[in-house]
């Protein structure tokens, strides 16, 4: 694939990765970028990833091959809107939210089907901005592509091709499709995730029991709700319809959950329960998703003085970095009392197999 000009109006976690993956694989592609802050492009162009060392104006995106809005997804549209009349008809415009359906609305009512392709890579960390990025996030996550009614075959064809190179594994849907399906596997969790917390928050004693005692299973349902807050917003008003019809069904889902348990129906319990086991278990979990992949061992461990610094002087004579460690004081639904959070799955990996040779006993999730 030829390459000459990509752009990036925004250059954060997703933006900085796809462009210092591009610039990995065509040595000689120009990548110019603006973003809300001047010192993310100064930091950009100073480690030699862009070709701009200030802020650029609309009209200096004009000839590139492909403009990529990395933006919040409202903003992403006010982008859309200053672009039109300002590339060339050659310029394929693309953007990476994570909602469609307000975006190719809106390049309906600009005309400008015929230049965009919708894009939304299932990638992330809990981390933000161009220093957190890197030019394998993508690597092995679905990267969603929603061409418009007016995008030629050869034109996504291409963008394929792109998305590919990117280590990505590209899937073509509808934009309706794609924010419905969303909604469900992403939006809707998140919602959860957040009103469950709360509900605990506004439950709990004075003492703090609730929270004090919080174990793995709600560690795990919750863990989306440390997500930034005003991101879910913009997703939420966004994709508002999909992800209401979504609530109604799970609140309907949830009042029948209620009456099977008040009415002591364990048969309908188990049935529901069993039917949500096998579906769970037969889902595929990819490396890269929507939050970073958490690689982690539990372990059994004498209590003894210096017995965490026992396994850590192990790992660290080994070189493996540590990067959290806990100890588990809730185990209903936890094998071993010390939890070890390493960087990578090379790390995890290592790290296993050293301490079984030095007899612990270790518990991988």
């Amino acid at each position: 694939m030829k390459l000459n000009k990509i752009g990036f109006i925004g250059l954060g976690l997703i933006g900085g990765s796809i462009a210092k993956r591009l610039k990995v694989l065509y040595k000689d592609l120009t990548i110019i970028a603006t973003a809300g802050h001047l010192s993310t492009i100064e930091a950009a162009y100073a480690e030699g990833l862009i070709a701009n060392n200030a802020l650029c104006d609309i009209a200096d995106f004009y000839d590139c091959d492909y403009i990529f809005l990395c933006t919040p997804v409202q903003k992403n549209i006010e982008y859309l809107r200053q672009l039109k009349g300002h590339i060339s008809d050659c310029c394929i415009i693309t953007d990476v939210g994570s909602v469609k359906s307000d975006i190719h609305r809106e390049v309906i009512a600009l005309g400008m089907e015929h230049q965009f392709i919708g894009g939304h890579p299932m990638a992330g960390s809990e981390k933000t901005g161009l220093d957190s990025s890197r030019d394998s996030l993508l690597e092995n996550a679905y990267y969603i592509i929603t061409p418009t009614a007016r995008s030629e075959e050869s034109v996504v064809a291409s963008f394929k091709e792109l998305v590919e190179s990117l280590g990505a594994i590209p899937m073509v849907l509808d934009y309706e499709l794609h924010d419905y399906a969303t909604a469900a596997i992403s939006h809707l969790p998140h919602v959860i995730a957040y009103t469950l917390v709360n509900l605990v928050r506004e439950c709990d004693d004075k003492n703090e029991t609730m929270k004090t005692i919080a174990a793995g299973g709600f560690k795990d349902i919750t863990r989306i709700a440390s997500s930034s807050p005003v991101m879910w917003e913009n997703i939420c008003l966004s994709n508002k319809e999909p992800l209401i019809k979504l609530i109604d069904t799970y609140v309907a889902m949830l009042k029948k959950t209620r009456n099977d348990i008040l009415a002591e129906d364990g048969s309908a319990l188990t049935s529901a329960f069993s039917q949500a086991k096998d579906y769970r278990d037969s889902i595929t979990i990819h490396r890269n998703g929507v939050l970073k992949p958490i690689y982690e061992l539990y372990m059994d461990l004498l209590d003894e003085a210096g017995g965490i610094a026992t396994v850590a002087t192990i790992l660290a004579s080994n070189r493996l970095s540590i990067k959290n460690i806990g100890i588990i004081h809730n185990r209903e639904f936890e094998d071993g009392v010390l939890r070890l959070e390493m960087y990578d799955q090379e790390s995890l990996d290592s790290a296993i197999a050293l301490l079984n040779r030095h007899h612990y006993t270790i518990y991988k999730r």
